[in-house]
């Protein structure tokens, strides 16, 4: 069994100011469009409830599930889709809600995939990018949370499932015993 702490790093009110300030460009940029959310699952789905309450742009909401972690901190290597969409998003606006960019595998293929969908425009927003351990380029369009390193949890990002609930995001610390 691992054992860890958790360091507070960002705080509640910090995490809420971020999503302000990125609802506030998103819906500048978006201003008299259509827009499809598109929420990353899991760890997405608090930061996406957040951001499109926030939002004033005409919007729908799908969800999609994509696996790359298994119960450890490092990535398999392997993106696997598990959930599809199910709005069409063919000459739509389309903008991805991620928890964490981080080795940027991910949403690479993920952009890929709907990207075959023909899309008008595919953008994607994260809460936090971390570009410690990144192993391809890739710049998300909105970012909330610059970080160099760290394993993270809290406001929907989890380890081995635990922490999603907390309000604000903690740096993991592994300890010996």
């Amino acid at each position: 069994m691992e054992n860890y702490q958790l360091v507070p790093c960002i705080s509640a009110a910090e995490v809420e100011n971020q999503v302000d300030r990125l609802a506030t460009e998103i819906n500048r940029d978006y201003a008299g469009k259509d827009l499809v959310l598109i929420g990353v699952l899991k760890g997405s789905f608090v930061f996406l409830a957040d951001l499109m309450r926030r939002l004033t742009v005409p919007l729908r909401v799908d969800f999609i599930r994509l696996s790359s972690y298994g119960s450890k901190a490092e990535p398999s290597g392997e993106v696997r889709i598990t959930k599809d969409i199910e709005l069409p998003i063919r000459d739509q606006q389309v903008l991805v809600v991620e928890d964490i960019v981080d080795t940027g595998l991910s949403m690479t293929r993920l952009l890929d995939y709907l990207g075959s969908y023909q899309p008008a425009s595919l953008k994607v927003c994260a809460l936090i990018d971390k570009v410690e351990r990144r192993q391809v380029e890739f710049q998300a369009d909105y970012v909330g949370i610059r970080l160099d390193k760290g394993f993270v949890v809290g406001y929907g990002l989890d380890f081995s499932e635990k922490h999603r609930h907390l309000p604000g995001i903690c740096e993991v610390q592994f300890t010996q015993e």
